[in-house]
């Protein structure tokens, strides 16, 4: 008798956890979007806002008040989400300097063809003048570092 009802406690104390941790994919969406990363997760009609009216301007013209970077990325990508945190630490140490965003080639496929991601991760640094230069593939941070300083920000390497 008393196994069975310390079975039954052992049961009803698993589903009060399991129904305590359970996150639905929404859920989990959500709680990632609500999360302070400095990355903006980035759609079609910020892109058009922000960013570029690809559907009316013929000619670039970035709308932008800071340099920007845009990383395509997709969830199942495992090189993706080497740079994820490192965009991540980039965003908050360039916090008032440059704009990150993250766009998912899988839910927002016509931004992905606009700059040709056949593969990813797809950097797009964009300058307050000129035009974006894309970096294919994953780097480490100081690469990362390295373009924003000298490409976006136009910093001179500091001679030591």
């Amino acid at each position: 008798m008393r196994k069975a009802i310390l079975l039954i406690a052992l049961i009803i104390a698993g589903a009060f956890t399991y129904a305590a941790n359970d996150e639905t994919p929404q859920k989990q969406s959500n709680k990632e979007e609500s999360k302070d990363s400095g990355v903006i997760k980035m759609n079609k009609e910020m892109f058009v806002n922000n960013v570029f009216d690809y559907q009316t301007a013929k000619e670039w013209k970035y709308k932008g008040n800071k340099p920007a970077i845009i990383d395509l990325y997709a969830d199942w990508c495992g090189p993706c989400r080497m740079v994820s945190p490192i965009m991540e630490g980039l965003a908050k140490e360039y916090e008032n300097q440059v704009t990150f965003y993250k766009v998912n080639v899988d839910k927002e496929q016509e931004l992905a063809s606009l700059f040709n991601a056949t593969s990813i991760p797809l950097l797009v640094f964009i300058p307050m003048d000129g035009q974006p230069q894309l970096f294919r593939g994953a780097a480490d941070k100081p690469t990362y570092k390295k373009v924003i300083d000298e490409f976006l920000l136009k910093k001179k390497e500091v001679k030591k």
